[in-house]
């Protein structure tokens, strides 16, 4: 998403409004495993709501590497 940075004096200049990334460490019990995630914050809401061993299927069956 673009936008504009705003001064006092109402001077315009673009910005952007980027994404925020973290990067995250996942213990998959069933593989015995960590596997590390570049993840949005909201994105981190949905693993907390739905569980990592729920997301991690859901991103092998649209065909992402984990």
């Amino acid at each position: 998403m673009f936008g504009n940075n705003v001064s006092h004096a109402h001077n315009k200049s673009r910005r952007r409004f980027n994404i925020n990334l973290q990067k995250k460490k996942f213990w998959l019990a069933d593989e015995k495993r960590y596997i590390t995630l570049n993840v949005s914050t909201h994105g981190l809401r949905i693993i907390d709501k739905r569980g990592i061993r729920k997301v991690v299927n859901e991103m092998r069956a649209r065909g992402q590497k984990v």
